[in-house]
């Protein structure tokens, strides 16, 4: 085995990308960047029922937006089978597997649990193993398949003993042999089943380091013994645990739905180094409190051997469309939205109102400093990208919905009718057009009407944005620009009172 740290994540196309297999895919990454070793993408695609094309694309797609980009691959299961089905007739040759021609039907339903204590009761009475082929001669075992008789291979699994590895999250690990059945490698059908196809590809790609999901656990012991039985050397093991959806029921695309596919975050304008960076949080943390963490920053700090033993819990609420996620994921993407390079920032607002229409040439031209501007106005008021489309488009174009509890709240006053068109022409004729200006002129013209400022200040906000709160009003006022703000005003009575 090479001395070079290598690890892959290996996941099955037979779903969109999980936020659990993502936050694996995680941990592998991080763990081959800080020990400046290899990360492998492998697609375990052999359920050839259940696999397919659009699925191995959207897990590309979502690795690459998240920037867990492969050093090596993407490798493809399938295309190793022939390898796996010779592998099988190799350890049958040197007497650690054997033939099973029991036919199909004769198969029950009992579960592998029920099969081994009956394998060890039969045991204990004849001191013989309960399945009759296991000690059947090679060289006739061997006549009956070439004749064509149907026959699976499976592994021998020692009568006595005990299979131990040590995990580097969950410590020691022990199953006696006798809790083990004889494996299946290879069915009658000539199909490698899962264990010796993923132990058979992690020989070959010489992986170090196996980091995957708790519910692996069990199979590694049935693992190790094939990787004994072929010789190789069995790699350092780490399982993650599980992530929780609320009600601490595991979270499953079947049950719980988009909420945990990653492309679902990408549409639905997450920043990739958030998701990155909440993921990286789910099962683990750098010990000093710090929730605000880069991927490089990640790559120092993370310790496989740090990562908790408890499952994690995915908050969400399927009815909530507004915090349709986990509202730290929601929190800590508007902490980055605030927070990151302007110029970034406006390019991907820019791809954002191109999907939804909103996007002028201008802003790219002669309104680019306009568009830079009112982004960053914005930013510190949204949560994602989509945002900006749906709660800033207002800005970005002039037909946009009044928000009834707005209209309700700022909106109500019949006296409104005559000073919203009041203010627009005091507007209209304000020399320098700034924040300052605009507020001077809003305050003298309602100490002239004899009201407050409030009342102008609130039903201005509505007037021009359809909604009650947002940015200070008169960098409202300065983002649409006086000829948008003084037809808004007047237009904006036809909606007063209702």
């Amino acid at each position: 085995m090479t001395d070079k740290v290598r690890v892959r994540f290996a996941p099955s196309p037979t779903g969109f990308l999980h936020v659990g297999g993502a936050r694996t895919a995680l941990y592998n990454w991080l763990f081959a960047r800080q020990q400046q070793g290899v990360f492998i993408l492998r697609i375990e695609d052999t359920d050839m029922e259940r696999s397919s094309e659009a699925m191995v694309q959207g897990i590309l797609e979502g690795m690459h937006w998240l920037g867990l980009d492969a050093d090596e691959g993407p490798f493809f299961q399938s295309t190793f089978a022939d390898a796996h089905r010779a592998a099988a007739r190799r350890l049958v040759e040197a007497g650690k597997a054997y033939y099973d021609f029991t036919p199909k039907g004769e198969t029950d339903d009992k579960n592998v649990k029920e099969r081994i204590a009956d394998r060890a009761r039969l045991q204990a009475v004849t001191g013989k193993a309960q399945n009759p082929f296991r000690e059947l001669p090679l060289a006739e075992a061997r006549q009956r398949v070439e004749t064509g008789e149907a026959a699976a291979i499976r592994l021998k699994v020692p009568e006595v003993g005990v299979s131990r590895f040590d995990d580097l999250v969950f410590g020691p690990q022990e199953r006696d042999y006798a809790d083990i059945e004889d494996l299946v490698l290879v069915r009658s059908d000539g199909h490698p089943l899962y264990n010796l196809s993923v132990v058979m590809d992690d020989i070959e790609m010489q992986i170090t380091h196996i980091i995957r999901g708790q519910d692996h656990l069990t199979n590694t012991h049935k693992q190790i013994l094939i990787y004994e039985a072929l010789g190789a050397t069995v790699p350092r093991f780490a399982h993650l645990p599980l992530i929780f959806a609320p009600g601490k029921v595991k979270l499953s695309k079947r049950t719980h739905g988009k909420v945990v596919s990653v492309t679902e975050y990408r549409d639905r304008g997450f920043v990739p180094e958030a998701l990155v960076n909440f993921l990286a949080l789910l099962g683990w943390s750098p010990g000093d409190g710090q929730e605000m963490i880069s991927p490089q920053e990640l790559i120092e700090k993370f310790n496989i051997e740090a990562v908790h033993k408890a499952g994690a819990i995915f908050n969400f609420d399927k009815a909530d469309e507004r915090d349709w996620t986990d509202p730290k994921a929601l929190w800590m993407n508007a902490e980055y939205i605030k927070t990151m390079a302007l110029e970034r920032l406006s390019a991907m607002v820019a791809a954002q109102l191109q999907k939804d229409g909103l996007w002028r040439e201008e802003y790219d031209q002669e309104r680019r400093e306009w568009f830079t501007r009112t982004v960053d106005l914005l930013r510190a008021r949204f949560r994602t990208i989509v945002d900006f489309s749906i709660y800033g488009r207002p800005y970005f174009a002039d037909d946009f919905a009044f928000e009834p509890a707005a209209v309700k709240k700022n909106l109500k006053d019949e006296r409104l009718k005559e000073l919203l068109p009041g203010l627009a022409e005091q507007l209209s004729g304000v020399e320098a057009f700034t924040h300052d200006g605009a507020e001077a002129a809003l305050r003298a013209y309602g100490e002239a009407q004899g009201v407050k400022a409030g009342l102008l200040i609130n039903a201005s906000r509505t007037a021009l944005t359809g909604q009650s709160v947002g940015p200070g009003m008169f960098d409202i006022m300065v983002a649409l620009g006086r000829e948008r703000t003084v037809e808004r005003l007047r237009k904006a009575i036809a909606v007063v009172g209702t």
